[in-house]
């Protein structure tokens, strides 16, 4: 069965940068699921998705466009310490959370001052080419209180 829109996919990957190195593996843990073609996944990795069957492995690299996105240079701003989540102490280099107005977002930490922090908006990978060595685990058609939730529901994918 070949991955198409409406199926919800399960999937292993290790991410790796420039030089090869891994950034990210979901390697001894449960697969990664979501409904293909609702937007769910980076539209690159569910580009190379399309058409692939259960067992298949192979590697696809992509540009920032098709991934975390391009760096956004405007992307510093001025924060309250107070908004920072995630940690007691902040240090320049360390990653935190904040609610935005769109939800949730990542930062990272760029100088801290006393009552004010500068942080990065960009996503720590916005802007890099990156490698995404990949295996279908699963697929199966989507039921149709997953296609009217717009999301995989079960193991790797949301819980209601």
């Amino acid at each position: 069965m070949s991955i198409k829109d409406d199926m919800v996919v399960q999937f292993n990957y290790t991410l790796r940068d420039e030089a090869g190195e891994v950034l990210e593996t979901n390697e001894g843990l449960d697969p990664i699921a979501y409904l293909h073609g609702h937007d769910n996944m980076m539209p690159g990795v569910e580009k190379a998705m399309e058409g692939k069957a259960v067992g298949e492995k192979f590697s696809v690299t992509l540009p920032p466009e098709e991934t975390y996105g391009v760096r956004n240079e405007n992307g510093e701003q001025r924060v309250s310490i107070k908004h920072l989540q995630g940690a007691k102490a902040w240090k320049p280099g360390m990653r935190a959370i904040i609610n935005t107005e769109q939800g949730q977002r990542q930062v990272t930490v760029l100088k801290v001052g006393k009552f004010m922090a500068t942080v990065d908006i960009n996503h720590p990978l916005a802007g890099r080419e990156l490698t995404f060595d990949l295996e279908v685990v699963d697929a199966r058609e989507a039921t149709a209180e997953e296609i009217a939730h717009g999301h995989a529901h079960g193991v790797g994918g949301h819980h209601h």
